[in-house]
């Protein structure tokens, strides 16, 4: 007799998530990046976020860009966000940027990250996309670690992103990336 598996899984985002993802990505934002930015600096209408989301899944400029959301059951948990790399030095056709990866803090260590990055490298693959780039914040281990184990790596790069337009709030960061063929 096989025991019960979870009801899990990973798909595209629809137009219908938009609130889901606000929510998730206002919350966990503010717990996750609170030692690493300014709270001020951080988005905390989920109202105007969510309005964002529903724009952005409901006409994206690219059909590669692609959120993909984490579920257990019916509710979101996770999601990431794929497309065409924009680096100066990064060639959009071969490759990708995983511009996010958000994952419920309370959700973290049930296989939802894992889940959810093998579907986003998937689905670069699928688009031929032969590897992909992401920043992360040069204070944020926990996402560097958990991408150095499912293989990625840092490949030297890095900038300051200025979050307030005003160079006030400079926020560090680091680029790591992972082949997604052979």
């Amino acid at each position: 007799m096989s025991s019960p598996t979870a009801d899990v899984s990973v798909r595209i985002a629809w137009a219908d998530d938009a609130a889901a993802i606000a929510e998730l990505q206002v919350r966990t934002w503010r717990e996750v990046y609170a030692d690493l930015v300014p709270a001020d600096a951080l988005p905390d209408d989920v109202s105007a976020a969510a309005a964002a989301w529903q724009a952005s899944l409901s006409k994206p400029r690219d059909a590669r860009n692609r959120v993909l959301v984490a579920l257990e059951r019916n509710r979101v948990v996770g999601f990431a966000i794929t497309s065409p790399a924009s680096d100066p030095d990064c060639d959009p056709i071969v490759d990708a940027e995983l511009s996010e990866v958000t994952i419920d803090p309370g959700e973290r260590g049930k296989g939802h990250g894992s889940r959810l990055l093998q579907a986003a490298a998937d689905t670069l693959a699928a688009d031929r996309f032969q590897r992909a780039v992401l920043w992360s914040m040069a204070g944020d281990d926990a996402l560097r670690k958990f991408l150095t184990e499912a293989g990625w790596a840092a490949d030297g790069a890095h900038r300051e992103l200025d979050l307030d337009g005003a160079g006030t709030t400079l926020v560090k960061q680091v680029r790591l990336h992972t082949a997604l063929t052979g």
